[in-house]
């Protein structure tokens, strides 16, 4: 089967694509811009490693360029779409939220167009633990109202599953939103808390940790992740007889079991032999305290279980860490 993978350069998106090309079952095409919100030598690593499999197809293009990617979906014509690409970054969001509006709003019009012309079996795209927000109570669920993101880039989240509920309801397209829970692993971006606290740790570095360390979230590691993608990949919503019924379907996709950051340093800690310098400073503005997913509705439609603990999880990441870094 055909599948088109969008932030195949990115840290999910190359794990996804790693793993429905290594099936040898799948031809998989990549696209990334490559762009430059971090070193993009990183992504350019992980290109180099997809390159391995003879599947694999990477074309640089920014989905957000509507004739652009309409012209490359419909001469690739995928069976599949997973849709990943797009400005990650709560923090980030407040100062340039017009990154924002061009990948998260104008490039998922822009997939759901190209999508609407030539109809794949199934779209899946990422969506963010981020669209919950003010007054939700953990562990969330997907039913939970989520008028009331904190960040903006949750609002442009939330934006993508109203966007992709009408194009279900108006367009018959089988489309599915995963709402992705703190991801962590090897080939992690710079600007994740795993990657800031280790290079912290070995370098010697103060490490600010906020809401004095005390915020929870349920870190998930990235081939529990690409799990869930791939198997929901294969399970699109039912085909309704009338457009009134029509829906995308929403998952959690996470892990369920919340960890403190005070914790989370310290197992890192561990793992690298070096003591952490922190500075424990009060919360910062957009962020949520308490992440935790409940995974009912996921793991009655597809069985999904997460199966990493973050104790190996994190053992994983030290090891790729400190070889990719060389610290």
């Amino acid at each position: 089967m055909k599948v088109l993978v969008t932030g195949a350069a990115g840290f999910i998106g190359y794990h996804v694509a790693r793993r429905l090309a290594e099936s040898k079952r799948c031809e998989v095409l990549g696209v990334d811009n490559l762009g430059d919100y971090y070193d993009a030598a990183l992504k350019r690593a992980r290109l180099a490693e997809l390159e391995q499999f003879a599947d694999f197809r990477f074309i640089r293009s920014d989905f957000a360029d509507a004739v652009a990617f309409n012209g490359l979906h419909s001469h690739f014509r995928p069976d599949y779409v997973v849709h990943l690409g797009a400005q990650p970054g709560v923090r980030y969001s407040m100062e340039k939220p017009a990154a924002y509006t061009h990948s998260n709003l104008d490039g998922f019009a822009s997939v759901l167009e190209a999508c609407r012309h030539a109809p794949p079996k199934h779209l899946v795209f990422a969506s963010s633990s981020s669209v919950y927000g003010a007054g939700a109570k953990p562990p969330f669920r997907e039913d939970d109202n989520t008028d009331q993101p904190v960040s903006y880039y949750g609002a442009t989240k939330k934006a993508n599953e109203l966007m992709a509920h009408s194009y279900a309801h108006m367009h018959g397209l089988h489309i599915t939103g995963l709402r992705f829970f703190t991801a962590y692993g090897p080939w992690g971006r710079p600007d994740m808390a795993p990657t800031i606290f280790a290079r912290a740790i070995c370098e010697g570095q103060p490490l600010k940790l906020f809401n004095h360390g005390k915020n929870l979230r349920d870190f998930t590691y990235v081939d529990d992740i690409v799990d869930g993608v791939v198997k929901v990949l294969l399970y699109p919503p039912s085909t309704h007889p009338t457009p009134l019924t029509r829906t995308a379907q929403i998952f959690n996709l996470g892990h369920h079991r919340p960890v403190e950051t005070r914790l989370f340093v310290q197992m890192l800690e561990q793992l690298l032999g070096r003591s952490a310098i922190t500075e424990l400073v009060p919360a910062q503005p957009g962020e949520i305290e308490e992440t935790c997913a409940d995974l009912t509705r996921i793991q009655t439609a597809i069985g999904f279980t997460p199966k990493v603990p973050l104790e190996e999880g994190l053992r994983r990441f030290v090891e790729w860490f400190r070889g990719y870094y060389r610290l």
